[in-house]
């Protein structure tokens, strides 16, 4: 391992790759909303599927999986080792 790190969103992740979650694209309501699925600044997150025709993003946060729309996905900027 290198040290290094990127940033991507969630829908550039690949399946079965983890981060954690750095910042997110959106106002209060998409904050909210994402907060309520347990999606938040700081946490560990794990794609489960890979994105079809943009399609939900399956991922697992705190042991849970769940579903986002592709939207919602692509505002959620991940840090990922390289």
């Amino acid at each position: 391992m290198t040290g290094e790190s990127r940033l991507v969103s969630l829908v550039d992740l690949e399946a079965g790759e983890n981060g954690i979650v750095e910042y997110i694209q959106g106002g209060y309501g998409l904050h909210g909303c994402l907060a309520a699925l347990g999606i938040a600044v700081g946490k560990k997150i794990t794609k489960v599927t890979p994105v079809l025709v943009q399609g939900p993003v399956s991922i697992s946060v705190d042991d849970v999986q769940v579903s986002i729309g592709f939207g919602m996905a692509s505002r959620v900027m991940v840090r990922i080792d390289v």
